[in-house]
């Protein structure tokens, strides 16, 4: 059994790896690096399914390995169409476009560098629903059940989230202004606070005092949250919007949690 669990990482390893080099080809000749969040998030929803339905001793995928594979084709499907055509619309993402500026003429090495970690970094999500899958039970239980709508929670909050920036982007009445509005309100980033809240479900579906390898589900809520708040998230974004909205975004930031929603703390000045 652990060396299947070992083969997984290996093989998880190896196909994100070759997928963002990929995404890598596809950023260097389109010279549009929003393509690289649509591929990261296609290359982690076929990945995550594949493992997900990794034959257990030979026998045919049960219910539970469905279950987990659709749930993280559906919300692989949502995100990275919503991306997508989001990136169709625009001609450089401004985080990577402020990377590239940053790196000068070692932008090409330095990319291909970076999308290589980000790889790395999402070996453990994936490796998560791998082991949520393989959860050692025929039949599907109330945590299975409980692990989908946490799951279809995050993707509708996550929806409504972006559904609610799109409206506020399009009225030209906020031109310049910092959405604080709905959801926005409540926290300054709403869409990745529910993207995160959705990697909740595999430790749901995973975890129990019998089945060891379960903990190892505990990594896929970890590594998001550091990837978000940390990483490739958050950071470079706020800094993009310092740079175009200046004084207002730092009211903003004042006034508002910067992830988890909690109550705004004043009013837009």
């Amino acid at each position: 059994m652990a060396l299947t669990y070992l083969a997984a990482l290996v093989l998880i390893a190896a196909s994100l790896s070759i997928l963002m080099a990929g995404a890598f080809l596809v950023q260097q000749r389109s010279g549009n690096s929003g393509w690289v969040d649509t591929i990261w998030t296609f290359s982690l929803g076929l990945v995550g399914a594949s493992s997900a339905l990794w034959p257990i001793a030979g026998a045919e995928p049960n219910a539970r390995q469905w279950l987990v594979a659709g749930l993280v084709a559906i919300w692989s499907l949502r995100l990275g169409i919503h991306i997508a055509v989001r990136t169709a619309g625009i001609s450089d993402d401004p985080r990577y476009a402020a990377f590239a500026k940053e790196w000068g003429p070692n932008a090409p090495r330095r990319m291909f560098i970076f999308l290589q970690n980000q790889a790395l970094g999402t070996i453990p999500l994936v490796f998560a629903i791998f082991v949520a899958a393989r959860f050692p039970s025929g039949a599907l239980r109330w945590q299975d059940y409980a692990g989908a709508l946490i799951l279809f929670v995050g993707i509708a909050g996550e929806a409504l989230a972006d559904a609610q920036l799109k409206r506020f982007r399009e009225n030209p009445a906020n031109a310049g202004r910092v959405r604080d509005v709905g959801l926005w309100r409540w926290s300054r980033h709403p869409n990745y606070f529910f993207e995160w809240f959705g990697w909740l479900a595999y430790p749901v579906i995973g975890l129990s005092i019998d089945y060891p390898w379960g903990w190892a589900t505990l990594l896929a809520p970890v590594f998001m949250y550091w990837i978000l708040v940390h990483v490739t998230g958050i950071p470079p974004l706020e800094e993009q919007m310092l740079r175009s909205r200046g004084e207002r975004y730092r009211d903003y930031q004042l006034r508002t949690s910067r992830f988890f929603p909690w109550p705004s703390r004043g009013a837009a000045t």
